[in-house]
């Protein structure tokens, strides 16, 4: 392989967003043929699917548990030791372009406020509308905490009562009107591999909620034998360093499909997770659930 893209709009999504996905792997390997690095390509995938709307990412990211918040967590590394992380950035159109902008700074991640201010003094777009599919899924929350089936539909949330954890300052849990994540990894001509992940958190959220996708070796990694993304259930995702066990796989030998494939066998099938891996020679997508992704190469 020359080089080559794989783009994943999010474990549980809806199949049909895979032409989303596709757009945004050919944009970005029309740039790597052009000579563009790996970390170009992944974060102008990402950014098309921020901006696309139908993601749960930028523009689509969803609603926290009081109905007016949107928190956002973004990601980037390259295998040459870039990396930028925003935490619970807030109206910014699109965090994996305040991601890279981090990484070119003294500091590794900037979370709530800070991330907001540094993003909005670089010139980024704010978020300008609100997609009618996000309010959708925010009453369908809204419905189910209601008729307290939260623990059937979110196994995770077993025997958690929303109103006592409830850490919002303007509503409260009876006031409110009631796992996602996209991501990219590449490998360019110089053989470098790149990764970019971008969130608007999982669904039900509180305020500060931070999941995988920020936290390297969990949802993100990539290194001089590939990169990986993970998505799904960003708690679980945690506690196995997914992402960094999954390229500990390809250090050992394993090719893409198999450390891939072993990635998701990792989780009990309640948890939904998907993962994309690139290594110098191939590339893998693998999930538990639906899952819209789509991956391009140039051959040799």
């Amino acid at each position: 392989m020359k080089y080559g893209i794989a783009v994943h709009g999010g474990a549980g999504a809806p199949e049909e967003l895979k032409d989303g996905c596709e757009g945004a792997a050919r944009k970005g390997l029309s740039l790597l043929g052009k000579g563009g690095s790996a970390l170009d390509a992944v974060c102008e995938s990402v950014r098309l699917l921020e901006d696309d709307g139908r993601f749960n990412a930028g523009t689509g990211a969803i609603l926290r548990l009081d109905g007016k918040t949107r928190e956002m967590d973004a990601a980037i590394m390259d295998s040459s030791g870039a990396m930028g992380i925003v935490i619970a950035i807030r109206e910014i159109r699109n965090p994996v372009l305040a991601a890279r902008a981090v990484s070119a700074t003294p500091h590794v991640a900037l979370a709530g406020v800070g991330a907001t201010s540094f993003a909005r003094s670089r010139g980024l777009p704010s978020l300008d509308h609100l997609p009618a599919h996000v309010k959708n899924r925010y009453e369908r929350m809204k419905r189910i905490i209601a008729s307290k089936g939260l623990e059937r539909e979110y196994p995770h949330w077993a025997g958690q009562d929303v109103r006592l954890l409830w850490n919002f300052d303007a509503t409260t849990a009876e006031e409110a009107i009631f796992t996602d994540t996209v991501g990219a990894v590449a490998m360019d001509r110089s053989g470098l591999f790149a990764v970019a992940s971008s969130t608007g958190g999982a669904s039900p959220m509180l305020l500060g909620r931070v999941g995988d996708t920020a936290m390297a070796g969990c949802g993100f990694y990539a290194g001089p034998l590939g990169a990986i993304a993970v998505t799904g259930l960003g708690e679980e995702i945690i506690r196995r360093i997914t992402a960094k066990t999954v390229y500990d796989r390809l250090s050992r030998g394993e090719t893409a499909d198999e450390a891939c494939a072993k990635g998701v066998a990792m989780f009990p099938d309640h948890v939904a997770v998907g993962v994309i891996v690139i290594s110098g020679s191939s590339l893998a997508t693998a999930a538990n659930r639906p899952f819209p992704a789509f991956t391009l190469s140039a051959d040799v």
